[in-house]
């Protein structure tokens, strides 16, 4: 038996070309996705949303717009996983205006990229500095604790 594999190649050396490649095919497949104009995400601003299972298909799978998190978490998939039928359908233009100076910090670096490219009115937002999480409420103490 012999030593080594019989299909033994050898590594390339200079992996920046692959990777340039592999991210430029990478990016490709977010700018294909992209509507035309942010005018065309016409999705709901408010109520429940409950996205086809080919977004999201594991955990949370309705998202209620009137809760932060569940706001947030919606529009990170919807701009990782969504076609560009699921990003007219699922995402609003002036949510997704309000939210992007945080958004922007939780989806990867390739769909902001892409996104921002895009779309000018995105870019301009970059610089407006991230909404802070809410606040936590405080147990009220009576009277009598104090």
């Amino acid at each position: 038996m012999p030593s080594r594999p019989q299909h033994a190649e050898a590594a390339p050396t200079d992996l920046s070309g692959i990777d340039a490649q592999d991210l430029a095919l990478y990016r490709e497949k977010f700018r294909r996705r992209l509507p035309d104009s942010l005018a065309e995400l016409r999705g709901p601003a408010d109520g429940v949303v409950e996205p086809p299972a080919t977004v999201v298909w594991s955990g949370l799978r309705a998202f209620d717009l009137g809760n932060e998190r569940q706001r947030m978490s919606l529009y990170r998939t919807v701009l990782a996983e969504g076609m560009r039928e699921d990003l007219c359908s699922l995402l609003d233009r002036d949510t997704l205006l309000q939210l992007w100076p945080t958004l922007r910090r939780l989806v990867s670096t390739t769909v902001c990229g892409v996104w921002e490219e895009a779309f000018p009115e995105l870019r301009a937002l970059a610089g407006i500095s991230a909404a802070r999480p809410p606040a936590r409420r405080r147990a009220h103490r009576g009277a009598s604790a104090a």
